[in-house]
């Protein structure tokens, strides 16, 4: 009963404050996550009254599995962004842009930390720094997918906005494998090339491997029913599925196999929406589903949020640099890029704006890295950048797309109107 109370608070309560957010010109992602805030176990919840919010940071656990399942629906979402058809015109800027933001981010973070380490190595060592600088390329696809969504964004700079952070997951999780396979060989003396290289190519290959072979079969399964109800429900289906499936870890000759549940749902929806000629209607369909499941995961996700790490002036201070050489690395990994492959004078100045928000990815990463001897500064400080960047992200990237013209003036909009195919743009333009 508590749960379901739970739930149902979190629910409306996101939808209300999003009418506060709309007066305030604020995207309604930031209300859901501020909603999370007030009524997690750090703000309302603690007051325990009458089963108002959630009390523990261990009721809030208890419900991941929706978060899971949220993000797999946003990563068969974004899925669909990878149709051939615009890939031909954009795939190659798409995965340059993509590689070298996050790499750059990557390096100026590290740099960053490495320095205040040796001018103070009582603050952070250099396994946790070269940790969190490969936790800096990670973006959060979820906060990004709704803002495009709410204000129903549409240009040459969304486009390559919805692949960039895509192919960031990937990259990201390339890059925070090596890199936390060097911090652990440091710390224990010991560099293995089998945790370095090879797990986190396979997990990646696996993923791929598993998506397309989900996104085939669910082509196949739906060709059977013409119902709309059918094929849409068939579809949650098949996503439910690769969840489940994405969590599975085995071991072959020594060597750790896993999967990157983003990878796979990503996966699924690029095979699907490439062979199923009704794909678009459907995913139009898909979208409305889950809109409530959106919501609630972007309130559990601010009911995530620890606010005791403000407490702690060393958090503060290793945050602060963090974020602010994220911030810069980003946007300037960005704009090089952009510029270097001759992507639109827009683009090139908007898109590393966009490209702030981070959440879901980064906190998982934060929990493996754990494992460090300071694992715990690694962990808080991710904490902290992730209230700051979830809070204040969503609302740059809309800023972003108003100023690239991709955004439309605000007014009434229906849930009714129907998901048109998009035709090709070219980056240039």
């Amino acid at each position: 009963m508590q749960v379901l109370i739970s739930l149902s608070f979190s629910l409306v309560g996101g939808l209300l404050m999003s009418r506060l957010a709309k007066k305030l010109n604020l995207p309604a992602v930031t209300a859901y996550l501020v909603a999370g805030l007030l009524l997690g176990p750090y703000c309302i919840g603690a007051l325990n009254i009458l089963d108002i919010g959630f009390n523990t940071p261990e009721e809030v656990t208890n419900l991941d599995i929706i978060s899971q399942v949220a993000l797999g629906f946003i990563a068969f979402t974004i899925g669909n962004e990878f149709r051939l058809e615009q890939l031909r015109h954009m795939g190659g800027q798409a995965i340059t842009v993509g590689i070298v933001q996050a790499v750059f981010t990557t390096l100026l973070v590290d740099a960053a930390l490495i320095a205040t380490h040796f001018i103070n190595p009582d603050l952070i060592s250099v396994s946790s720094a070269i940790t969190l600088g490969s936790i800096a390329a990670a973006t959060a696809p979820a906060a990004t997918l709704m803002v495009v969504r709410q204000y129903k964004a549409d240009g040459p700079l969304t486009r390559l906005l919805l692949l960039v952070v895509a192919i960031d997951d990937a990259v990201g999780l390339v890059l925070f494998s090596a890199s936390f396979g060097v911090a652990t060989a440091l710390e224990s003396g010991r560099v293995s090339l089998l945790t370095v290289l090879v797990e986190p190519l396979v997990e990646i290959v696996l993923s791929l491997v598993l998506g397309g072979v989900a996104g085939w079969v669910l082509y196949r399964v739906e060709r059977f029913f013409h119902s709309r109800s059918k094929r849409l429900s068939i579809s949650i289906g098949f996503v439910l599925l690769t969840v489940g499936l994405s969590m599975a870890e085995f071991e072959v000759g020594g060597v750790h196999c896993g999967f990157s549940l983003l990878l796979v749902c990503m996966m699924t929806g690029t095979v699907f929406c490439n062979i199923c000629d009704f794909s678009e209607e459907l995913m139009g369909r898909v979208d409305s589903w889950t809109a409530p499941l959106f919501v609630l995961f972007f309130v559990l996700s601010g009911a995530e949020l620890n606010l005791r790490v403000l407490a702690n002036p060393l958090v503060l201070l290793i945050g602060v640099i963090y974020i602010a050489s994220r911030s810069l690395g980003k946007y300037l990994g960005a704009y090089g890029s952009c510029r270097a492959t001759g992507c639109n004078e827009s683009i090139t100045k908007y898109l590393g704006i966009t490209l702030l928000p981070q959440a879901g990815v980064a906190l998982g990463m934060a929990l493996t890295a754990q494992q460090l001897s300071d694992g715990e500064v690694v962990r808080n400080v991710v904490l902290f950048s992730v209230l700051v960047y979830e809070l204040v992200g969503p609302a740059l990237t809309k800023r972003a797309l108003i100023a690239a013209g991709e955004i439309r003036e605000e007014g009434r909009t229906s849930a009714r109107t129907k998901n048109k195919p998009r035709k090709p743009v070219h980056l240039g333009e």
